[in-house]
């Protein structure tokens, strides 16, 4: 086995010379300023095809709400002041400060319903109910923004502090467990604690801090094509919005008109069958109608979704391969460095 001057010396490389320098870290953001992950919603989609006709679920059509409606949620945040970055992110993240998750329940042209999940590093539940408003109305989500709000004006400056301190931690846990596994204890019920802090000088955790912000800027560059597929498509949603809203009302005419002529014509005769036919072909007009607009709108929105995948998808590809590198770089450095000190 080498010794421990001289695999430190192999591993030098831009990389390794980022994590070693005495390069100055991003300043903290203030306690109360938690950094928020937004992840893409759960559409809600049934499994069974066979569901969607009768629940009125477009599966393409709710992916795209699932990526859409988490950016208003971000804007919404963002606009108050009160937090650190606000990002939406592909996947959840255990590690982030406060994750927000959400599913998709209903997305009709008249109600929306989002159930809202929102749980801090420490493993602290802020937030689990189902959400309700009117499709493209922003007080839906100022609803889940003063609810956010609330809950964390329950949390006093140590137990803020304490969020951040166990987000580092646990970022720090996943690429480096030798180094920072023995820090946190986490309950069967998900809860975590700090069993101990490292060392204020301790170099292992300056470099956690200059790898997140590397990551930092990765997540950016996923949140900015969220916000350039919100700007090139929320406007062929809202005219889905719209027609959906009007496919509700006419469904409901329908089922008025059908009501209306059932009269008392007996059962079997020709008015009887003339007036269900026409009650059938009213109805598949309408289904028809709606199965074409839906058809146009994944015609439109389909190659701008598929583009912007496909760059997360490279994004995240890329930090996957760097955790990988990142993994061993960092155990190697803590095997030396603990090498030395023995």
């Amino acid at each position: 086995m080498k010794p421990p001057a001289k695999r430190l010396c192999t591993l030098i490389g831009p990389l390794l010379m980022l994590l070693l320098s005495g390069l100055p870290l991003q300043p903290a953001l203030g306690a109360t300023a938690l950094n928020v992950s937004i992840a893409v919603f759960d559409p809600g989609v049934p499994e069974d095809p066979a569901l969607h006709r009768d629940l009125q679920v477009f599966p393409r059509i709710r992916e795209v709400e699932a990526m859409l409606l988490p950016f208003v949620l971000r804007e919404t945040l963002a606009a108050t002041g009160e937090w650190g970055a606000v990002r939406v992110v592909p996947e959840p993240d255990a590690a982030a400060e406060l994750l927000v998750t959400g599913a998709i329940g209903q997305s009709d042209g008249e109600t929306l319903q989002v159930d809202i999940r929102a749980v801090d590093a420490s493993g602290r539940l802020w937030l689990d109910r189902a959400f309700f408003g009117v499709p493209g109305d922003r007080t839906f989500y100022s609803q889940i923004a003063a609810e956010l709000r609330q809950a964390r004006a329950g949390l006093n400056e140590k137990a803020l502090d304490d969020i951040v301190e166990i987000s580092l931690l646990r970022y720090g846990n996943r690429l480096a467990p030798s180094a920072f596994g023995e820090y946190l204890r986490e309950a069967a019920d998900g809860a975590v604690e700090v069993r101990r802090l490292p060392a204020t000088n301790d170099p292992m955790v300056g470099r956690i801090k200059r790898l997140r912000e590397t990551e930092y800027v990765i997540t950016d560059a996923v949140d900015t094509k969220f916000q350039e597929l919100h700007r090139e498509i929320a406007s062929v949603h809202e005219v889905w919005r719209e027609y959906r809203r009007k496919n509700i009302q006419y469904r409901e005419g329908d089922a008025r008109r059908a009501q209306a002529t059932m009269g008392d014509a007996p059962r079997g005769s020709y008015e009887a069958l003339r007036n269900l036919y026409d009650n059938y072909k009213f109805d598949r007009i309408t289904a028809q109608e709606q199965d074409r607009l839906a058809v146009a709108f994944n015609n439109e929105v389909g190659p701008k979704v598929e583009a912007m995948e496909a760059r997360v998808a490279e994004l995240e590809g890329w930090v996957d391969e760097k955790y990988a590198e990142w993994n061993r770089i960092l155990e190697e450095l803590f095997e030396v460095e603990t090498a030395f000190e023995e």
